[in-house]
């Protein structure tokens, strides 16, 4: 066969067969016009050369698993050099995991500094009314309202960040983003609707993020890529909470819960306008991977979360 049609049955280009060639790890006969010749071994061959590569293994380096072939074994990796050799690529992956885990460490580290770096701190006697909380606050019920949401699509909707950028749900990525979802942060010097502690799960959304930024490195050391907080306030609101509690994170704005309405999310009504109820979303490849409902206590939620991804490590 010609060299086009052994690099469109092998899912490679040609200029990647003549690479091959190069090297010497396939060798076609010539025809007596000068042609290549190539064979269904040879089609073999090319197609475990990609298939090691995919794996991590530089072509270079693919030979003894061809010539492992070669000594009439079965597959690629029944001879000794073989296994040799995906050791020895195992063993430079592992010291690039590490070195790369290094780095992030360090990265998450500066990123967390540099958030409250420039924070500012409010005076004693404003948010402290909004961390602490009172004692005898009800307890959401589990109505099942989110129970149809793990395995559910992630909707195609971008959200405007307190980073001037919108997110994409359902473009999010392979590695877990976590998002927790709450009615409405309280502002010092600002009264919150009336009745909010008596409403089951309204109160603590401060605590909540506060928990959020305490243990935001940990969660991205658990395997968390992303932490983003929820809520129907502006984008303009939730940047001066970002700036007044030291957020190393984006706030997510949805003032027309169209988050809400695509999922069927549970809100609820308080003085006069709808409110997300309490959740945590834990999106991944698109999808909702798990749902934490009811929420509470919400000063607690942030290592209930950290707990669960620990446990269920990707």
């Amino acid at each position: 066969m010609m060299i086009g049609e052994l690099a469109r049955r092998s899912g490679v280009t040609t200029k990647a067969v003549r690479y091959y060639e190069s090297l010497g790890l396939i060798t076609p006969r010539r025809l007596g016009n000068g042609y290549r010749d190539y064979t269904e071994d040879d089609v073999r061959l090319v197609r475990e050369i990609k298939a090691l590569h995919r794996m991590g293994i530089p072509v270079e380096r693919t030979r003894p698993f061809l010539e492992c072939l070669a000594a009439g074994r079965a597959h690629i990796d029944d001879c000794p050099a073989s296994l040799a050799g995906y050791r020895e690529v195992i063993d430079e992956l592992t010291e690039r995991i590490e070195a790369l885990t290094a780095r992030r460490s360090t990265l998450i580290t500066n990123l967390r500094a540099a958030a409250h770096r420039g924070s500012t701190v409010a005076p004693a006697g404003t948010d402290e009314d909004y961390l602490t909380l009172p004692a005898d606050l009800p307890a959401p019920e589990d109505d099942g309202a989110t129970a149809h949401l793990p395995g559910t699509k992630a909707p195609r909707i971008t959200l405007p960040s307190t980073a001037g950028k919108g997110v994409r749900l359902d473009a999010l990525g392979a590695r877990r983003t976590v998002i927790y979802v709450y009615p409405l942060t309280g502002r010092p010097g600002t009264d919150l609707p009336e009745g909010w502690n008596s409403i089951p799960g309204a109160r603590g959304c401060t605590p909540e993020t506060c928990g959020f930024r305490d243990h935001f490195q940990d969660l991205l050391e658990a395997g968390a890529g992303r932490v983003h907080g929820l809520s129907s306030q502006d984008t303009e609101y939730q940047n001066e909470v970002v700036e007044r509690l030291g957020l190393p994170f984006d706030m997510l704005s949805d003032p027309a819960l169209t988050l809400a309405d695509t999922l069927g999310l549970p809100t609820f009504e308080a003085a006069g306008a709808r409110l997300f109820k309490r959740m945590t979303l834990v999106l991944r490849d698109g999808a909702i991977e798990h749902a934490f409902y009811p929420v509470f206590p919400p000063d607690e939620h942030a290592a209930e979360v950290l707990a669960w991804l620990r446990e269920n490590p990707l």
